[in-house]
C-alpha cells in the first residue's frame, strides 16, 4: 500500500500550480518549423522544380517538333501562336491545343 502513496505523490502536482509544466513559446514553436522544413524539402521544393522544368520545356518547342499532350495525342508542331500550338497528327489534320497541354517533348530518335 505504502507504494500506491508513493506513487500518487508523484504523480502530483508540483505546489504553486504548474510550476513543473513552465515551457517558454519557442519550444512548442520548434516542432511546426521543423513539420515546415519536412514539407518543404520533400513536397513542395522537388514540385517547384518540375514545374520550373516543364515551363522551360514548354517555352522551347518550336515547329517540327514531335510531342505529345496530356490527352495523350501525338503529333507534329505545325506553327505556335502565343498561347496555341497547332499540331499536324495526321497528313492534312491539324489540331489546336493550349501550349499547357503538351507533356511531353519527344527525342529525334524515337
Amino acid at each position: 500500500m505504502d507504494f500506491l502513496v508513493s506513487t500518487a505523490y508523484a504523480m502530483a502536482q508540483a505546489p504553486g500550480g504548474a510550476a513543473g509544466q513552465q515551457s517558454s513559446w519557442y519550444s512548442t514553436l520548434v516542432p511546426l518549423v521543423v513539420i515546415f522544413a519536412i514539407f518543404y524539402f520533400l513536397m513542395i521544393r522537388p514540385q517547384q522544380k518540375q514545374q520550373k522544368k516543364h515551363r522551360e520545356m514548354i517555352n522551347a518547342v518550336k515547329k517540327g517538333d514531335k510531342v505529345v499532350t496530356r490527352g495523350g495525342m501525338h503529333g507534329i508542331v505545325y506553327g505556335i501562336a502565343e498561347n496555341i500550338v497547332t499540331l499536324e497528327v495526321a497528313d492534312n489534320v491539324k489540331v489546336k491545343f493550349s501550349r499547357e497541354a503538351i507533356a511531353a517533348v519527344q527525342t529525334q530518335n524515337q
